[in-house]
């Protein structure tokens, strides 16, 4: 008696399909598209209305709160160059907003800490 059989995980094919693809992104320019990243933070302005594609409607469902544009192509499960395209048409019509991550501050020097320190022990 064997052990039970692994099923291959099937991909849907809606995802592997590059006409599929095509017909989500529209015809775009490369000059069209916004300077977007991987960790460029999204956040929806409005509501998805019936009228919107399902995937543009899934971004401004799922950026209630903000999300990376990494984070939105693994949601969808869309490659990062058709999220990016999505979103750029999104920005367009400002139905989102995006903004670079927040950096975490550089720390301060050394000899300003020490000069502050010293002008307090002064007092």
């Amino acid at each position: 008696m064997s052990g039970p059989r692994r099923e291959r995980r099937k991909t849907d094919p809606a995802l592997s399909d590059p006409e599929r693809l095509y017909v989500i992104t529209g015809d775009l320019d490369d000059s069209e598209r916004a300077a977007l990243d991987l960790v460029t933070m999204v956040v929806a302005q409005a509501e998805p209305s019936p009228t919107f594609q399902p995937e543009q409607a899934a971004i401004l469902r799922l950026c209630q709160a903000p999300l990376s544009v990494a984070e939105i192509s693994a949601y969808l499960s869309l490659p990062f160059s058709v999220v990016t395209s999505l979103l750029s048409d999104l920005l367009a019509t400002e139905l989102i907003e995006s903004r670079a991550p927040i950096v975490r501050a550089t720390l301060p020097d050394r000899s300003l800490l020490e000069a502050v320190m010293h002008g307090l022990q002064k007092l």
